[in-house]
């Protein structure tokens, strides 16, 4: 895995990848409307996996502290503002809401910076079955009653595909 700013692209690349699928984007939607759940913090959990890291406890809370900010203090409050324009027929708000998707997209790629530069590389994970990782991760980010919510299943198969 790289690091620094390698890192922090090969991270996005990957969500934009991995949200791109049929089904993906409702399934991370569902967990975070549904159930509270951070899809940046789902797709770092995913991506650490498929790199052969297994996320702890502690790096968890190393990454939710890292994102806490940024999250709560401008994501959440552009995604609301987003969501109130939604399907307004007037074309200077449906021009502000694309602006105001840009922004906030801007602002999940920043968290993701700060996701990939939360974790310590440990370089001693052995394991050729990085999809177990993967679901590891993403146990630990959901907790073990969302992990087997529909919305998870279609992840865990999406990522035994990849």
């Amino acid at each position: 895995m790289a690091t620094g700013e390698r890192a922090a692209e090969a991270l996005w690349r990957f969500s934009l990848m991995l949200y791109g699928r049929p089904g993906m984007q409702d399934a991370l939607i569902g967990l975070q409307d549904g159930g509270g759940h951070n899809v940046n913090l789902i797709l770092f959990g995913l991506w650490l996996g498929l790199n052969g890291e297994r996320l702890g406890a502690a790096d968890l809370a190393r990454a939710r502290a890292a994102i806490a900010k940024l999250d709560r203090g401008i994501v959440t409050p552009l995604r609301g503002l987003r969501r109130g324009l939604k399907g307004d027929p007037d074309p200077d708000v449906r021009d502000l809401r694309r602006r105001v998707l840009a922004l906030e997209l801007a602002a999940e790629r920043r968290i993701q910076a700060r996701l990939a530069g939360s974790f310590r590389q440990r370089r001693n994970a052995k394991t050729s079955n990085r999809a177990a990782l993967a679901e590891a991760n993403l146990c630990l980010v959901l907790g073990p009653d969302d992990f087997v919510s529909a919305e998870a299943a279609m992840i865990r198969k999406a990522i035994a595909d990849a």
